[in-house]
């Protein structure tokens, strides 16, 4: 069911002020926790909290919908957080690998071309940069220019596999680059869109507990079960 109340309450979620959501201050699945435990904590006290003024549709019947939203949409996130984090781990793991294939490529081209200043010139101009996306795009570029000069390339009986190798590392390692840096955790829409789900579901946890309290504020027995037993410890 949370991704039919996912998708009840999407539109709901898109439209919450900017300024009025918060980022949880506690795990996410203890706090779902606490709010499932919370609907079902109120059903004996119906009366009592509808007598205190409590919304009852809007806060009460609506919690599991909430709830579920909220579950749905942390899973969403989780999904994309682990998601990003593996290809930061594979990219640190093929990045060195690729970095000395495109070296050693580099030093085909200067030693093949070393008599045709025209073409140390391109390699030249194809070495000069840093960084990562540099060593993607010379991946690129030296297939390339290699695939232009084949004759050059011929006469030195130089492995022509290697060009085609190098365009296809460069588009795999461009796809994983992005992946792993493209979009930033904490700017993440599958990250926002927790958050206000996280926003949406407190909204109606706190004005429960909040009336269950006052409510309550003189019965023990009952006021337990409208606090966080999370921030109590």
């Amino acid at each position: 069911m949370s991704k039919e109340n996912y998708d009840v309450k999407l539109a709901v979620l898109e439209t919450l002020p900017q300024e009025e959501i918060k980022a949880p201050t506690l795990p996410v699945d203890v706090f779902i926790q606490e709010a499932e435990n919370l609907y079902v904590w109120t059903e004996e006290d119906k009366e009592i909290l509808l007598a205190k003024g409590l919304d009852w549709k809007m806060f009460v019947e609506d919690l599991p919908i909430r709830t579920g939203a909220c579950r749905y949409a942390q899973a969403m996130w989780m999904k994309e957080r682990y998601s990003q984090e593996e290809a930061s781990k594979v990219w640190k793991e093929k990045s060195p690998k690729a970095y000395e294939f495109r070296n050693d490529l580099l030093a085909d081209l200067r030693f093949t071309f070393r008599k045709r200043p025209d073409l140390i010139t391109r390699v030249r101009a194809i070495a000069d940069g840093e960084g990562d996306a540099d060593m993607i795009q010379d991946l690129m570029d030296i297939s390339v220019l290699g695939k232009a000069n084949v004759p050059e390339l011929e006469k030195k009986k130089y492995d022509l596999r290697n060009l085609e190798l190098a365009a296809q590392k460069s588009d795999t390692l461009a796809e994983l680059l992005a992946k792993a840096n493209g979009t930033t955790l904490d700017n993440s829409k599958a990250k926002e869109i927790r958050d206000r789900a996280f926003t949406h579901l407190k909204e109606a946890v706190d004005e429960v507990r909040d009336t269950g309290k006052y409510a309550f504020r003189k019965d023990p027995e009952r006021y337990k079960g409208y606090i966080s037993q999370y921030k109590r410890r």
